[in-house]
């Protein structure tokens, strides 16, 4: 399966993301140990741990969407995060930090911090609401457009263009408090209301909250939960991910036995 397929590159990516994270802040916490005035070597270092902080979560939320239908929104972010991270990095060591960076470059940095942020908010919802209701994903639709209005809002005087007028910031303001408003109430709905499909009325025979015999998944034996289990932790991926892959090799081979039997058997 696809989810199967995919789950080395991820925790490549996890790994990689906490352990550049680690060493950043391991770093931060040496600068603020050692002795001696805190100066632009100890600032740049504390910067650095920041800025991959920041960055770290930023991809952990775009690797949410990994296997999903909106796993390009993700793959998107996490090439859009690069921008940002690359320039900042290049502003705290390579920029006097008294003068600040230059025009060109600061623009560019908030531009894909913005854009960066942005595919975070929305991987992040669309993972929440991948099998959601359909009042539910018209609500998510509703977020991510708040979500890109404000971003290309946010950018204008990013970029140099000055609003004349409060107008714009007004309808900023309302704008972001309707991005803020959806990015919480979804979750909030889909995780403890009936935003799932999951979570649709129980047929005949059966209470709320009690699955019907024919949807209750197979029971396992216990020594074979814990193989199950001590496994998928051993692998760092879900039982449910072991379970899919297993079957699939299994239908493989099965499928392979009938056709070397009937190709004998003709």
């Amino acid at each position: 399966m696809a989810g199967t397929r995919h789950l080395p590159l991820r925790r490549w990516i996890v790994r990689t993301t906490i352990g550049s994270f680690s060493l950043a802040a391991f770093m931060g916490i040496v600068a603020l140990l050692t002795g001696g005035g805190f100066g632009p070597t100890e600032r740049r270092v504390l910067l650095t741990t920041l800025l991959v902080g920041v960055a770290s979560i930023a991809v952990l939320s775009y690797l949410s969407t990994a296997g999903r239908r909106s796993q390009p929104v993700g793959v998107a972010g996490g090439i859009s995060v690069l921008v940002p991270l690359a320039c900042g990095l290049f502003i705290i060591w390579g920029v006097d930090l008294e003068r600040g960076p230059s025009e060109g470059l600061g623009r560019t940095f908030g531009v894909g911090a913005v854009v960066a942020a942005t595919l975070a908010q929305a991987s992040l919802l669309l993972a929440v609401a991948d099998s959601a209701r359909r009042w539910v994903t018209r609500m998510l639709f509703g977020t991510l457009a708040m979500a890109a209005v404000l971003a290309v809002m946010v950018c204008v005087p990013i970029l140099g263009y000055e609003p004349k007028g409060s107008g714009y910031f007004r309808v900023l303001g309302v704008v972001a408090i309707l991005d803020v408003l959806g990015t919480v109430v979804l979750p909030a709905v889909v995780r403890f209301g009936a935003g799932t499909t999951r979570a649709a009325t129980p047929p005949t025979g059966t209470r709320r909250g009690e699955l019907h015999p024919s949807e209750a998944p197979p029971e396992l034996p216990a020594s074979l939960e814990a193989r199950l289990t001590a496994y998928a932790t051993s692998r760092g991926t879900t039982r449910e991910a072991v379970v899919a892959e297993a079957l699939e090799e299994y239908l493989d081979a099965a499928e392979h036995r009938s056709g070397s039997g009937s190709g004998v058997a003709g």
